[in-house]
């Protein structure tokens, strides 16, 4: 899959690239690089390994910069991270991907976007822009998520909450450093140690880069949110157990007397007139129900029940 660079993204045959006189976009199997990268003319030292690449990351070599990109599956943060690798200098960029998930990124592209000035570094800055084109609204769903939780906890409805709570957490964390890592990457486009953009369109890339700062920061303050939805779970678990102590403690207040009075009757002395009172039965029930009675409503007096 090859591309020229103009006022869209035109389809193009590898041997139309070089008298073209546009930088080109190409989208390979590994397999295919490694069979045709002399085509390109790249001078790269050392070949993009994606296998040994644990996230994105890009370095400038003396003729080409190189690197890979990691982007979390916003669908299912479960799932395997989509990879590829990529190859860039003055003349265009190649993509490296066995998935062809960079393909589908190039063909949107290639469908949605027209451009009034064409150059390498708006394509990549577009490019860079359709990783994070649904983030927002992602970011958004957890915020919808996070107090529909708040609510489900104040009634008392939380359910399996605190594992979402610590799901979510570790989503949004994978999130940030998905941030940081491209906002690296303009970082190294922007500083342009080779020469291979123009100064003036470099503004392109800090304009990603504005768009990732604020992404990043409304995963920072979602992931401070979680925290705060357990700390009120955790809350509201402590007040619902405390209240369960209160009420076992009342419990055992009300009963304590009754259990003394009878066992105190319980021992049957024989020097015990109210054994054989005809009224002694009734004055205990009575006395009985009066500590109970009384002891309930000092305990709603002082607010404990």
């Amino acid at each position: 899959m090859h591309y020229l660079i103009r006022e869209r993204l035109e389809a193009c045959e590898i041997d139309e690239i070089p008298g073209s006189g546009s930088p080109f976009v190409a989208v390979l199997t590994p397999q295919e690089w490694a069979a045709g990268q002399d085509a390109y003319d790249m001078g790269i030292e050392f070949d993009p390994d994606i296998t040994a690449a644990l996230d994105t990351q890009a370095s400038a070599n003396y003729d080409a910069i190189t690197g890979t990109i990691f982007i979390p599956d916003r669908a299912d943060p479960d799932l395997p991270e989509t990879r590829f690798a990529f190859a860039l200098d003055e003349k265009g960029v190649v993509f490296i991907d066995a998935d062809r998930n960079a393909a589908a990124l190039v063909t949107a592209i290639a469908q949605t976007k027209r451009w009034r000035k064409p150059g390498l570094e708006r394509f990549l800055a577009d490019f860079l822009s359709q990783i994070i084109k649904g983030d927002p609204q992602v970011l958004r769903e957890y915020e919808r998520e996070l107090d529909a939780m708040e609510a489900a906890i104040m009634e008392d409805r939380a359910g399996d909450a605190p594992q979402r709570i610590n799901h979510m957490r570790s989503e949004l964390r994978d999130l940030d450093d998905h941030y940081d890592h491209l906002m690296d990457l303009i970082t190294l486009f922007e500083e342009n140690e080779n020469g291979f953009f123009a100064e003036e369109d470099i503004r392109y890339f800090r304009t990603v880069y504005s768009r990732l700062d604020k992404l990043r920061d409304q995963s920072s303050s979602l992931r401070d949110q979680a925290l705060q939805m357990r700390d009120l779970y955790k809350m509201h678990l402590d007040i619902e157990q405390n209240h369960i102590m209160t009420v076992l403690t009342v419990v055992t207040v009300i009963f304590a007397p009754l259990t003394l009075i009878a066992g105190w009757y319980g021992m049957n002395f024989a020097d015990m007139p109210e054994l054989s009172s005809a009224w002694g039965y009734p004055a205990v029930i009575a006395l009985s129900a009066l500590v109970a009675v009384g002891s309930l409503f000092y305990f709603k007096k002082r607010k404990w029940l």
